[in-house]
């Protein structure tokens, strides 16, 4: 089945693909500058990367709300697609299930099985599904929307009785049990990153007020989970030892990515600057003696 991003609700104009080229990455045109991080080949490679770490750390569950037999799910910020791939393809209830994946970037799967769609789209523009979906998930939209408590709301709204909202999302800075990550330049990197993205109206620390934010628009029956991704294999549990081998990886090859919009757009950082910051929080990265962890916090709520 040919990929409907061409037949989608929102209308694409073939501009949709001239994507803005800045210090030689790319990023999406639709809704020029909503996004912070790049789309080309290299975020795409991390991207796929990234979701093997979450499969690595939750037991390959790709959900954790109880959701049982849904019909319509919708992943909101698909990027790949390869979230929704795996629910559309390969997990028990894929027989059963139509999947939508939205973005703002047409980089998903040109040929998808009949159950999936993928659709370019704004999730800070008005929902006009016609249909209500039995679970709508989120994974790392953090610094993608100026108004959390409105994404939230629409999701709401959008829901049957009974279905589910789930973000899962990071905390920023690289925290450590010893305090050895404190005054690093990885310490400080986060910091940054938090700084930047509230002087660009899209906060990327908003996870701490998930569960409030679902109170707020009537969600009941929330839980919160926290895991956490080490900065390499510091760790001496085996498992933990091998998230931080890939996340030492995610993080290491997504660095650049992370930083440049948002430092040289937002605080006017020169590419000299970021490449000289990213260089030091490398090193950090890859030193053992500083036991940093990223947070990965999974939020869920049920719609009454």
């Amino acid at each position: 089945m040919a990929n409907p991003v061409h037949n989608a609700t929102t209308s694409l104009a073939e501009s949709i693909w001239s994507y803005r080229v800045e210090h030689g990455r790319t990023y999406h045109a639709y809704k020029d500058g909503n996004y912070i991080f790049p789309n080309d080949d290299q975020e795409k490679d991390r991207l796929d990367l990234q979701h093997h770490l979450f499969n690595l750390c939750f037991k390959d569950k790709l959900f954790f709300a109880p959701v049982r037999e849904p019909k319509h799910v919708l992943d909101v910020g698909t990027g790949t697609g390869i979230w929704a791939l795996d629910f559309g393809t390969t997990s028990p209830l894929s027989n059963v299930v139509q999947v939508v994946g939205t973005d703002l970037s047409p980089i998903q799967p040109s040929f998808v099985p009949p159950n999936l769609s993928f659709i370019i789209d704004d999730a800070e523009d008005e929902w006009l599904w016609k249909q209500k979906f039995d679970l709508i998930h989120l994974r790392l939209m953090g610094g993608s929307f100026r108004d959390w408590q409105a994404i939230i709301q629409s999701a709401y709204d959008n829901l049957a009785p009974g279905g589910y909202l789930e973000i899962q999302d990071y905390v920023l800075p690289a925290r450590s049990p010893d305090d050895t990550a404190k005054g690093t330049d990885l310490e400080r990197w986060g910091e940054i990153l938090i700084e930047a993205a509230g002087k660009a109206g899209r906060p990327i620390d908003a996870s701490k007020h998930f569960r409030q934010y679902m109170l707020n628009v009537g969600f009941d029956d929330i839980h919160e989970l926290s895991f956490a991704w080490p900065t390499n294999p510091w760790p001496k549990d085996k498992d933990l030892k091998m998230l931080g081998r890939w996340n030492l990886v995610n993080i290491t090859d997504g660095m650049e990515g992370f930083c440049l919009a948002l430092m040289t757009r937002v605080l006017g950082w020169k590419k000299e600057e970021v490449d000289i910051l990213c260089a030091k929080v490398k090193s950090d990265l890859k030193n053992r003696s500083i036991h940093g962890y990223f947070e990965i916090p999974v939020v869920y709520g049920r719609k009454l």
